[in-house]
């Protein structure tokens, strides 16, 4: 028995990732699609193999060199696309006497190769074609008899009463008779080819199974599935040792201002949850790396964070710990007393820092992304600039030059990092961010971990516009920290606390200037009801740092806070 792997496609529905790499060498599991297929036919029982390609066909033949398969597996060059006939055709001088098999290259399935040939060896059909119910891909026309009668794509006259559709695998079995009609040298599409023997007489069987595992894996999200299925189960077992993974079930759970996807797993008694960062060609400085390193980092020195159990990095999956629903917001909304809200507080600022303490030791720098530190060059351009871009002229449309602003962006950078408490920050600890399950406090989304000031973690704690605290509290929770500074890290409290009024003005910049970019970019609306409250904070917290060095943004400030509570000011540049 041969067989043909089609793999000559361009992945168009895959692309941009498909530019550098074939859909057939997408991996699963670590293992490639082609060699996922080249296994299957290889167990059932195939004794040479032709893989078809032209898009980056270079890769496929030194995929296709480097690995020993225990069988022949050829190569067919094509330089243009001849289509599944023509790719036929073209290997004419390779089949034999027999049928043969063919099968997409872009499927991953558990139907039993053998059983088809067997079955196709059995029936009086020049063709057997492996077909399912799939509604999605439903197109093809069976009758009762399991016969192909038409293909809805080609708008065949409308069948026979008793017919039904059903979705073709991308599986078939070929009698090698067939190869003699397909033209030589041009493209060709197969099911010409069959629709020309249906109006002959020609029999063509439809072998229908019911229900396989079948997954076209031509686009990111079916992709995405298919490394799911792949390594679901095994995680699983993984994390609840003691119990046997029954059917798995997923579940999107609700976003973020990322593009990552949330989902949650369960097996009906255990439940995990995945976070898909998209398709990854090139891991190194990904944010899948960052999040996998900086987490394992973190969970090996005993910070609470969701334990890791497995990751995928070309897929960007990442399988972890399941910490509930409940995030800091959540819980404080829920709380009337203002004495308990103190408290918790105080336990998750204990929690940052510790975060300092006891993990910027071996921590790598090359594990992160964007920038290596929070340092000069990250605050000029995603913190001010960002502000100035996304929400002062592309938000609110006030049209200010950056540069009018430029000397004052740029002694805010250097005053906050000269007054910093160097140490592991993770860079967005807000409400949100913290995790609560049974009373303790777990941290997440801790990707953009990196080393710099400690006083920017307590800022983005404090002014945390999904939470709201009172000034007072904020107050009291600065002393608190500042305290606690003094004593585990052995830093001058007076110091922490100016630093902290410019690391607070800092955050203020990003969190403006992330909540114009996903309203009116991303389309994310929900974001802007957080605007008000973010901008109207600003002139507060400049007038807080206790000098007069910067006038120009105290203004611009000012504008902000007439802008958004509905006051029409003067131009700031007036």
């Amino acid at each position: 028995m041969k067989a043909l792997i089609l793999a000559a496609g361009f992945g168009t529905r895959l692309a941009p990732h498909t530019d550098h790499l074939p859909k057939a060498l997408f991996p699963v599991g670590g293992t490639p699609l082609l060699g996922h297929t080249i296994a299957a036919l290889k167990a059932a029982g195939c004794t040479g193999i032709a893989v078809n390609a032209h898009h980056l066909a270079e890769q496929i033949r030194a995929y296709l060199e480097k690995n020993d398969f225990g069988l022949a597996v050829l190569l067919s060059h094509e330089s243009k696309i001849l289509g599944t006939g023509g790719a036929i055709r073209r290997l004419a001088d390779f089949w034999d006497n027999a049928p043969f098999l063919l099968v997409n290259a872009d499927i991953l399935t558990d139907i039993d190769l053998a059983e088809v040939y067997r079955r196709h060896c059995n029936q009086n059909a020049s063709a057997t074609m492996v077909m399912h119910d799939h509604e999605e891909f439903n197109q093809v026309w069976v009758d009762r008899g399991d016969h192909v009668v038409g293909f809805e794509r080609f708008s065949d006259p409308p069948p026979p009463d008793g017919c039904r559709k059903l979705a073709f695998t991308g599986i078939h079995v070929i009698n090698p008779g067939i190869v003699g009609r397909i033209p030589e040298g041009a493209f060709c599409d197969i099911i010409a080819i069959y629709r020309e023997m249906l109006a002959e007489g020609q029999s063509i069987h439809a072998h229908v199974v019911r229900p396989p595992y079948w997954q076209d894996v031509g686009t990111p999200q079916r992709f995405r599935d298919a490394v799911m299925d792949a390594l679901a189960p095994d995680v699983f077992r993984m994390a609840f040792p003691r119990c046997s993974p029954g059917e798995i079930s997923c579940r999107q759970l609700a976003g973020d201002g990322s593009d990552r996807k949330w989902y949650r797993l369960t097996d009906g008694r255990n439940r995990i949850v995945m976070a898909d960062h998209g398709i990854t060609p090139d891991p190194q400085g990904s944010e899948v790396r960052a999040f996998v390193s900086i987490g394992a980092h973190l969970f090996n020195r005993g910070l609470p964070v969701p334990r890791i159990y497995r990751h995928d990095e070309f897929s960007g999956l990442v399988f972890m710990e399941d910490l509930g629903d409940c995030h800091l917001q959540q819980a404080i909304r829920q709380e009337t007393d203002d004495g308990l809200i103190k408290q918790r507080y105080c336990k998750v600022i204990d929690t940052l820092l510790d975060l300092t303490s006891r993990a910027a030791d071996g921590f790598d720098p090359h594990w992160t992304c964007q920038s290596e530190a929070y340092d000069r060059g990250l605050i000029l351009k995603n913190e001010c600039r960002y502000f100035m871009d996304a929400f002062v002229n592309g938000y609110l449309d006030l049209a200010v030059d950056y540069e009018d602003l430029a000397a004052a962006f740029e002694t805010l950078a250097g005053r906050t990092l000269e007054n910093g408490v160097t140490g592991l920050i993770h860079r967005d600890f807000q409400s949100r961010n913290v995790m609560v399950r049974e009373d303790r406090h777990y941290l997440i989304d801790f990707q953009g971990a990196r080393i710099g000031p400690v006083q920017y973690d307590l800022a983005s704690l404090l002014i945390d516009p999904y939470a709201r605290l009172h000034p007072n509290l904020q107050h009291e929770l600065l002393r608190y920290a500042a305290e606690q500074a003094k004593n585990r890290l052995n830093c001058d409290p007076e110091r922490f606390v100016y630093g902290y009024r410019h690391c607070v003005v800092t955050r203020n910049l990003q969190m403006l200037g992330a909540f114009g970019f996903l309203n009116r970019v991303k389309g994310k609306r929900l974001f802007e009801q957080w605007i008000p409250a973010a901008g109207s904070m600003l002139a507060g917290h400049l007038q807080a740092l206790g000098d007069h060095h910067f006038p120009e943004l105290a203004a611009l400030a000012e504008t902000i806070r007439r802008e958004l509570s509905g006051q029409r000011p003067h131009p700031f540049n007036s």
